[in-house]
């Protein structure tokens, strides 16, 4: 439906028919577009075609004339150039073509060119050299165009190898209205296939289906259990939707209610109800694209049938993993690669289980129950119902770890520990939770990022994005204040236990080649975790302005390398936000960005940097003594408030700078001809570059 859309208006535009409006509809059996404002002409076009120079050669003026269209030289007229002399030049008039031809080369060839996912040949014309293909058999095209007030033309043209000529006329749904039906435009298309069972706007179905399903539920008794996703889906299998209740055994609730609805959904497009207190209940509702003689009993009837086969195979998918205990399945993950530098899911799992055990403590969360629930969390990717459905891994481990009488926290993070999955999912709170969620995505970014399977441009194979956009997610949500330099050593130890050699190959190629085991770990974290610190700041960066920071006070708390705690991170844009919105806030940074661009331009000057105390003794200015006074009086105050994370307060510090700061500008020249004078103002400057620094750098910040 968008490509229909956008290859024709596309094509519109670029034939200079430019239109008011366009919509795109689909059903199972038919796509169309409607496309209103389109002029009745292409405008005509004048263009002037320079050609050679008056007397050129016989070759030169017969080769312009034909690019030209022109018979004769005299067709084109002279101009002169003051410099270069005379030249011919050719007027090009060219009229523009009626609309309706235009669409019928344009319509054609977008039906001719669409680009399906996959297509078939079909028909007589299939065996035929050349012959093309469709996503289905096409039966007929409508097309037609004209004013609103005016009887419509119908664009007329051929498709040979499909066999089709396109008109007027359209056919309604296939088994309730199947006869010919002649249309004129949208309006009239649409009521009339109404009228002829199909309802072509793909939204109003879904409409149609969800009141509908929520009424019969609630008739019932029951409340509908949403489904936007399969809503869509299904609403895009049918062209007149009638809503139908079926049932099931109750004895299958005895399965977990994520398995039935899972099961329904997958096999037979259904959506599950539940009961007014939220269990679920033993029916279904389905979508049939039939209004059937019998009321719907026999597909009801159907649909039962192969709903009761399907949850009979699930429940003994349950009831057989049942019967073996999480830890038992264990030992076969020694069987299963999960990266060949990376080892088998087995050392996968021994190195989550000591890391989340290191994290517990960090995040308030038992240590024992961390580490149990690490050894757990992925034993379910084993079980019967998880090879069936994977979406419903983790899930199924919380089940099976309750069943089997694990702690509750244990059998939580059991699911938990995937979460979140995307920016619409729920974030981990239980501590134990979240120490296994952190375990397993740290440990999963550090070794990609150590073997050099980095995200490239749009391609992020294993995740890791969504790996570090959880982890920040879950430490920002927690407000924990977690240290990520510290965290990436931690998952680094777990790799150099198991003696990784990709781990030993990486740091001899960065220590180029010194094997200094001593130094192994620091070198990993040096070259590794700054790296993969930056590609957090980078997601963060994006978290961060969707949720309406400014990008450059995010670069300028960013910039400061030498920060690990994203709450503090966070804390600092938000503060630095909040003062530049002051009046004191604008006035200080103006003052700043004077200092460091008086700066900038004397260091170049000078080939020296301006650091270090100045000179009591040389401030002679009165607003000069004032801004060292200042200085000497305001820096420990807001040094003590950045210590004490009040980083409002060290802004409101800083603020108190700004009259000093003001005076000397008004007052002090800098660039004197005494060197020593000039030297010490200089570095009176950097005090203020400096003061700011502790904070955040104020070069990022624009304005």
């Amino acid at each position: 439906m968008d490509d229909l859309k956008k290859l024709v208006t596309d094509r519109l535009v670029d034939a200079g028919l430019v239109y008011e409006g366009a919509k795109a509809f689909a059903t199972p059996r038919r796509l169309a577009l409607s496309v209103h404002g389109i002029p009745a002409k292409q405008a005509d076009i004048r263009e002037e075609k320079k050609g050679p120079r008056v007397g050129a050669p016989e070759g030169a003026v017969t080769g312009f004339l034909k690019s030209a269209g022109l018979t004769s030289i005299d067709q084109a007229k002279i101009e002169k150039d003051p410099k270069k002399g005379e030249f011919y030049v050719a007027v090009i008039e060219k009229p523009g073509r009626p609309a309706i031809d235009v669409i019928k080369d344009i319509v054609a060839a977008t039906i001719l060119t669409f680009p399906w996912p996959k297509s078939m040949r079909w028909g007589a014309a299939s065996a035929k050299p050349g012959a093309l293909t469709w996503v289905r058999p096409l039966h007929s095209i409508v097309a037609t165009f004209g004013p609103e007030t005016e009887e419509p033309e119908i664009i007329s043209f051929g498709l040979e190898n499909f066999g089709v000529t396109s008109g007027n006329i359209t056919y309604g749904h296939r088994f309730l209205a199947p006869g010919a039906i002649e249309v004129r435009r949208q309006d009239d298309w649409m009521a009339k296939l109404e009228k002829a069972k199909v309802i072509v706007d793909p939204a109003r179905r879904r409409e149609i289906i969800s009141t509908e399903a929520k009424n019969l539920a609630f008739a019932q008794g029951f409340e509908l259990v949403e489904d936007e996703g399969l809503l869509i889906e299904v609403g895009g299998l049918v062209e007149w939707p009638v809503v139908l209740m079926g049932s099931f055994e109750d004895s299958f609730l005895a399965i977990p209610p994520e398995v039935i609805r899972t099961t329904i959904r997958n096999n037979q497009k259904c959506f599950v109800v539940k009961q007014r207190d939220g269990a679920l209940a033993n029916k279904f509702i389905l979508v049939s694209n039939m209004e059937a003689t019998d009321g719907g009993k026999a597909i009801v009837a159907g649909n039962e049938r192969v709903i009761r086969a399907r949850l009979s195979d699930a429940k003994f998918f349950y009831e057989t993993d049942l019967k073996t205990r999480l830890e038992d399945r264990l030992p076969k993950f020694d069987q299963i690669i999960f990266h060949e530098k990376l080892g088998t899911q087995a050392e996968r799992i021994a190195r989550i289980e000591k890391l989340a055990g290191e994290i517990a403590p960090l995040v308030g969360a038992d240590i024992e129950k961390a580490k149990r629930a690490a050894k757990l969390a992925k034993a379910d990717l084993l079980t019967e119902v998880v090879g069936e459905f994977p979406e419903l891994q983790g899930l199924m481990g919380k089940y099976y770890a309750l069943a089997q009488g694990e702690d509750p926290s244990v059998a939580a993070a059991c699911e938990d520990h995937y979460k979140p999955a995307g920016p619409g999912d729920r974030v981990p709170t239980d501590p134990v939770s979240i120490a296994v969620a952190l375990a397993d995505k740290i440990d999963t970014l550090v070794g990609f990022w150590a073997i050099d399977e980095k995200p490239t441009g749009s391609k992020d194979p294993y995740a890791l994005r969504r790996a570090a956009l959880g982890v920040i997610r879950i430490i920002l949500s927690n407000n924990l204040r977690l240290n990520l330099a510290e965290l990436f050593g931690m998952a680094t130890e777990g790799y150099l236990d198991q003696g990784k050699t990709f781990v030993r190959d990486f740091v001899d190629k960065a220590n180029e080649g010194k094997d200094d085991l001593s130094g192994l770990k620091a070198s990993f974290d040096a070259v590794t975790g700054t790296d993969l610190r930056d590609f957090f700041f980078d997601r963060l960066k994006v978290q961060l302005r969707e949720q309406g920071a400014r990008h450059d006070l995010v670069d300028a708390v960013l910039a400061l390398h030498n920060e690990n705690d994203l709450v503090t991170i966070v804390r600092r844009v938000e503060a630095l936000a909040k003062f530049l919105e002051t009046d004191d806030g604008k006035n200080l940074l103006a003052g700043y960005k004077r200092a460091a661009n008086i700066l900038r331009i004397e260091e170049k000057k000078d080939g020296r940097s301006y650091t270090g105390d100045p000179d009591p003794s040389l401030l002679k200015e009165p607003e000069e003594i004032a801004l060292a006074q200042a200085m000497v009086s305001i820096a420990p105050e807001a040094s003590a408030a950045y210590a004490r994370e009040d980083y409002a307060g060290a802004m409101s510090a800083m603020a108190k700078l700004r009259p000093a700061v003001d005076a000397f500008f008004d007052k002090v020249t800098v660039n004197v001809d005494d060197q020593a004078l000039r030297t010490n103002r200089l570095l009176l400057l950097n005090r203020i570059r400096e003061a700011t620094g502790t904070v955040a750098d104020f070069s990022k910040i624009e304005g």
